[in-house]
């Protein structure tokens, strides 16, 4: 019964992120919720978790978006990566907000440098918009969003 309320509650970050978080543009860069779920799924659970679920996230991601296999390749690493830093046997996941934003920030510097290389090489943009929208501007608000989320989170 977890793994599927695991997995309903993923396909609800896919569809915020669709219907909300991808409209909410600052400056031309949006947050990645999908990636934050991935990372907090392969932090929470492990690495074969954080796998999984970047995989099937990332799969419905390229179906909305027409990017078949990038977003997928990029959130199953992802979530697969940070997983391999999963805590295990020694105790439950405790973050301060200031910890997660860092986490997250260099996640999705990591993410987003991969995804604007994927962009370059696949159309051929070499812009400087790519770098500061997409590569910075977008992972400093993931951050922001996800050190939120922990914040909200804690306060429960």
């Amino acid at each position: 019964m977890n793994a599927l309320r695991l997995a309903l509650f993923g396909i609800a970050v896919v569809m915020l992120q669709w219907l909300f978080f991808g409209r909410l543009l600052l400056w031309g860069a949006y947050p990645d919720v999908v990636l934050i779920y991935a990372v907090w799924m392969g932090i929470r659970f492990g690495r074969v978790s954080g796998l999984m679920a970047g995989s099937a996230t990332g799969l419905m991601m390229d179906a909305i978006y027409g990017t078949w296999g990038v977003h997928m390749f990029l959130k199953a690493l992802m979530g697969f990566v940070i997983g391999l830093f999963a805590p295990g046997e020694r105790g439950s996941v405790l973050f301060s907000t200031r910890r997660a934003f860092a986490g997250i920030l260099v996640t999705a510097l990591i993410h987003n440098g991969l995804l604007v290389i994927f962009i370059v090489l696949e159309s051929g943009t070499r812009t400087l918009s790519l770098l500061t929208v997409q590569l910075l501007g977008s992972a400093l608000y993931t951050g922001l969003v996800g050190a939120l989320a922990v914040l909200f989170a804690t306060r429960r």
